[in-house]
């Protein structure tokens, strides 16, 4: 099996990085890594399940805070650490020896009672039961480059898990209640003694009763089963405003999954695709546009007609002006989804040469050529001038 890499590495951060530098970074490479964006590309998904995984690590403040101090043993459930799992120190509380030496606070102050320490088994408990933010969710949206330029509200359509309507989420059945669970007290664990030659080991696990809720339901709603979930469809309003570019994220806060225990739900979180125009390049805030002119044109000037995003707007070509020549329109460029600033267009004049002649205007162009002479081309005459200083022809 390939050796996980440190999920500060799969997110591009360092040890350290802020609670905010973990979001940007996490929504930066899962848009990267999306598999919308990535159709049928495995190693792309691999990637993805990758990061996934290294933000739900490290978005975890207790689950940082071990792998933090321990690496990936810190918050792998079979090695022990953290998770009451069979190797390490996992599931130990406390030791006595045949003295009655006892390192249960040894190992609290150590570990952060992680193992039942002087109250470090009854935060930690609280923590378990305590409220808990929903699971934030993700969709792509594909919108057009107006709606990108000039923003638009959408509707989209969204399964997820809701609180059971039946049950408002308790899990019990209308009218019925939970009850504290008599084996744990509401704990969530329990702890088992066992004798070795060595002294006693007390070990601390998940309640078998309540499977570590410190709750029983008796009688579980008829509509989620006791969980209190239910997924159901829903259709949200999006607002996208003007100015979004490809991989924009739109957050819809609180419309994610339902927390747990009173917690709040979690945010959904809008991918935008946009889709490209038929003439215009963007970078940024700018706008990219070819334009071709006709040789006459370009050696005589002329006024031509320039489209924007929202009118046109006329430009006066001057005489001479040479292939791939490139003007700029102030402000006619995106709007910036930072404030009132826009970017600017770009217009590169593309010389087209004709490619379909009749006799007659063959032999036009031939005379036209013939009475220019290569005085009229500067950079053609300077360039033989070069060759005959070259070669001395």
């Amino acid at each position: 099996m390939a050796e996980k890499r440190d999920y500060y590495e799969v997110l591009g951060l360092k040890k350290g990085a802020t609670e905010d530098d973990i979001k940007k970074a996490f929504r930066k490479k899962a848009m990267e890594y999306h598999p919308d964006k990535n159709p049928g590309d495995k190693e792309a998904e691999e990637h993805f399940k990758e990061v996934n995984e290294a933000y739900g690590i490290l978005s975890d403040k207790e689950k940082k805070d071990l792998y933090d101090r321990f690496g990936h043993a810190g918050v792998d459930p079979n090695s022990g650490f953290g998770a009451g799992g069979a190797g390490g120190f996992g599931g130990f509380s406390g030791f006595s020896s045949a003295g009655g030496a006892d390192f249960s606070d040894i190992f609290g102050d150590l570990f952060g009672g992680m193992f039942g320490g002087a109250g470090g088994g009854a935060s930690q408990r609280a923590r378990q039961n305590g409220p808990r933010k929903g699971r934030d969710l993700q969709q792509g949206m594909r919108i057009t480059f107006k709606e990108a330029a000039f923003g638009t509200k959408k509707k989209i359509r969204l399964k997820r898990q809701s609180d059971c309507p039946a049950c408002q989420g308790t899990g019990a059945k209308d009218g019925t209640a939970k009850h504290t669970c008599d084996t744990c007290h509401g704990s969530g664990q329990v702890q088992t003694q066992q004798k070795t030659p060595f002294g006693s080991f007390t070990s601390i696990g998940p309640c078998p009763d309540c499977h570590g809720k410190g709750v029983i339901i008796d009688t579980p709603c008829p509509e989620c089963g006791g969980s209190g979930k239910v997924v159901k469809e829903v259709m949200l309003n999006v607002d996208i405003p003007a100015g979004v570019d490809n991989d924009s994220v739109i957050p819809l806060r609180g419309q994610g999954e339902p927390g747990t225990n009173g917690g709040p739900a979690g945010d959904l979180y809008i991918i935008l695709q946009v889709e490209p125009h038929e003439i215009f390049q963007r970078a940024g805030d700018d706008l990219y546009l070819d334009i071709p002119i006709t040789f006459d044109q370009a050696a005589l000037g002329t006024t031509i007609t320039v489209p924007t995003l929202s009118e046109k707007v006329s430009y006066k070509v001057p005489e001479g002006t040479q292939p791939n020549t490139m003007f700029r329109l102030k402000g006619k460029g995106m709007k910036s989804v930072r404030g009132n600033r826009y970017g600017d267009l770009y217009v590169k004049m593309i010389l087209e040469v004709p490619t379909k002649l009749t006799k007659d205007q063959k032999k036009a162009l031939k005379d036209l050529g013939e009475k220019l002479g290569p005085d009229a081309y500067a950079k053609r005459n300077a360039f033989g001038k070069f060759m005959d200083k070259m070669f001395g022809g």
